[in-house]
């Protein structure tokens, strides 16, 4: 018997029935497994959620964003993990079911964060009671949030969005384009600053403005203002309120590590993995939005679709490894009688150092911002560190491939901003 055959033979169990957990189900399949058993803990059917704030927008529905349907081999099942037995190779579900693997990949995602607004939890209460959230308050993070989020819509005329970062400008635009009035409350010294320089953020805001989206950066909401358990508005640090029938809170996430942890694996921001996706234990696996790989937690669709990929070969007996990702991140903001601004960030979108080149072309009449850092290497090439697209991006595509490729420029790097590419980036998000 080969490897390839001893591994397609192994009992893979995947815990975890998002976006990874779905994909490197998948592609175990492909690659020649014929024993995979994925838990899903989500009532929704798998979905992309890159899509979500078109499903919340209305633009698109729940249906479009499903992921294509998993192949026959892979048995689905609906429950939770809740105790991993690493002795006897078991995973303890909460249907009282016990499950044997010989292959354990964690892909458990993230929970989101929630501020530590005053108000935002009844003291008062207690058990499970007080950690329930005032009625018109919701994360946004996961097909249930939009489906909560657009029963609670109608009759709301004002809403508030706590945080300026991808996924808070994300969820403001689609509010807006549901005719809501929405303050974005960010407090950061600027939009999306992970992936956006200062200049590129004002014209974000100008845009969001322009859709009706009012933002306040360099500022902190302090607390949750409630009429009988119902959200009436915040209130700032400065002791300003604004009124607001709708909460949403997008103030980042954290990797969902606490089974790993709980088994006695390393989980430090995420759980720590080797280069072959594999935690301290042999038979273990993580991957997505809960591995940390190499320092890094990336959060972000792409790289986890790109582990579920290179995972499911060395699960089925191919001599590979996961290097890491580069990351390219992009986001379409339309309105209904605005014209769409697309961006487009990726690698440092801002200079080191002082040896670093920064090479910018911004057209405010069109509403274009292009910037890129070039950096000069040991043999005294020059070489593309990072960038970031407002408005025409044209060029994404030649500019990410070059980045990607890590090669030297060949030419001066303004030919790159002023080249229309060929080809586009896919989005990480």
């Amino acid at each position: 018997m080969t490897a390839a055959d001893s591994a397609a033979e192994q009992r893979i169990v995947v815990i975890g029935g998002g976006m990874a957990g779905h994909r490197v189900a998948q592609q175990l399949v492909t690659h020649g497994a014929r024993r995979v058993l994925l838990l899903a803990e989500e009532e929704h059917a798998p979905y992309n959620r890159v899509l979500l704030a078109e499903v919340l927008a209305g633009r698109y529905s729940p249906d479009i964003a499903a992921l294509t349907a998993l192949p026959p081999q892979v048995e689905r099942r609906q429950a939770r993990a809740v105790r991993i037995d690493r002795d006897e190779r078991r995973v303890l579900c909460d249907d009282g079911a016990v499950v044997d693997y010989d292959r354990l990949v964690l892909a458990t995602g993230s929970n989101p964060v929630l501020p530590p607004l005053r108000g935002l939890f009844d003291d008062a209460l207690t058990g499970s009671e007080r950690h329930e959230l005032p009625a018109g308050v919701f994360a946004f993070r996961t097909m249930a949030d939009c489906a909560d989020i657009d029963g609670y819509l109608p009759g709301v005329r004002q809403a508030v969005v706590v945080g300026g970062g991808l996924l808070g400008v994300s969820a403001a635009r689609a509010l807006a384009a549901r005719g809501v009035q929405v303050v974005l409350a960010h407090q950061g010294e600027h939009l999306m600053e992970r992936h956006l320089d200062e200049e590129a953020a004002e014209m974000l805001r100008a845009h969001l403005a322009e859709l009706g989206v009012e933002v306040h950066t360099e500022c902190r909401v302090r607390s949750v203002l409630t009429e009988d358990r119902r959200v009436t508005g915040v209130e700032l640090a400065d002791g300003f309120r604004l009124d607001a029938e709708l909460l949403i809170t997008a103030a980042g996430v954290r990797p969902r590590g606490g089974l790993a942890q709980a088994a006695g694996l390393d989980v430090r921001r995420g759980i720590v993995v080797d280069d072959r996706l594999r935690t301290g234990d042999p038979y273990i696996h993580a991957l997505g939005d809960c591995a940390e790989h190499r320092g890094v937690v990336y959060g972000l669709a792409g790289p986890a679709l790109a582990q579920a990929d290179r995972l499911a070969r060395i699960l089925t007996g191919h001599d590979t490894s996961y290097q890491g990702s580069r990351l390219l991140t992009r986001l379409t903001l339309t309105g209904p009688d605005s014209a769409p601004l697309d961006l487009a960030a990726f690698g440092e979108t801002e200079p080191a150092g002082p040896e670093d080149r920064v090479v910018r072309l911004a057209d405010a009449s069109r509403g274009t911002y292009r910037k890129v850092i070039v950096r000069r290497d040991e043999q005294g090439g020059d070489r593309l560190v990072g960038g970031v697209l407002l408005g025409d991006l044209d060029t994404v595509g030649d500019l990410a491939g070059t980045w990607e490729g890590d090669e030297a420029l060949s030419a001066h790097p303004l030919h790159l901003l002023t080249t229309q590419s060929t080809t586009t980036g896919g989005p990480s998000r």
